[in-house]
C-alpha cells in the first residue's frame, strides 16, 4: 500500500477480463459484485493491479496522510488479496469461521473463493466497512477540536 497508489481511469472490466486463469477471473468478478453491493461504490482501478471500492482519507500521528479504498482486492499471482482496512483483531470469531486463508496487517489472502465461507466473508467486509466509517468519523471529530 504505497501512497503512490492512486485511482486511475483504467477499465476494471478490461483488467479483470485479462486474468488468464478462468477460476481466478470468475472469483474476482464475484468479489467485485460483493464489494460493490456492500460499499454502494463502483469499482475503480488503484494503480495497475488493485480494484478498489469507495475511498477514505487517513492521517497517521506521524503526519503522513493519503487516500485509500474502503475495501478492495488484487488478483496477485500467488493469492487473491482482499483488503480489510480495519485489520483482523476485532473479528477473531469471524476469522475462525472463514475457512482456508492467511492474513497480513490488513490483507486477507485466499487461493479461491470456494476455499472460504462466503457469507462469513460478506459479514467480515460489512463490519470492516462500517467500523472504518466510524473510525474516520471519529478522526474528523478529533481534528476539529
Amino acid at each position: 500500500m504505497s501512497a503512490k497508489t492512486t485511482p486511475t481511469e483504467a477499465s476494471v472490466t478490461e483488467f479483470l477480463n485479462k486474468i488468464p486463469d478462468l477460476g481466478r477471473r470468475e472469483d474476482c468478478l464475484a468479489l467485485a459484485r460483493i464489494m460493490e453491493e456492500i460499499t454502494g461504490s463502483k469499482p475503480q482501478m488503484w494503480g495497475p493491479s488493485i480494484v478498489g471500492f469507495g475511498t477514505y482519507h487517513y492521517r497517521y500521528a506521524s503526519g503522513h496522510e493519503g487516500d485509500w479504498p474502503i475495501t478492495g482486492f488484487s488478483p496477485r499471482k500467488q493469492d487473491l488479496t482482499i483488503y480489510v482496512m480495519m485489520g483482523f483483531a476485532k473479528y477473531d470469531s469471524l476469522m475462525k469461521q472463514l475457512g482456508k486463508h492467511r492474513v497480513g496487517k490488513s490483507c486477507l489472502y485466499i487461493k479461491r473463493l470456494s476455499d472460504i465461507h462466503q457469507p462469513t466473508l460478506k459479514t467480515l467486509l460489512k463490519k470492516s466497512v462500517k467500523d472504518l466509517a466510524a473510525y474516520t468519523k471519529a478522526q474528523k471529530s478529533r481534528s476539529l477540536e
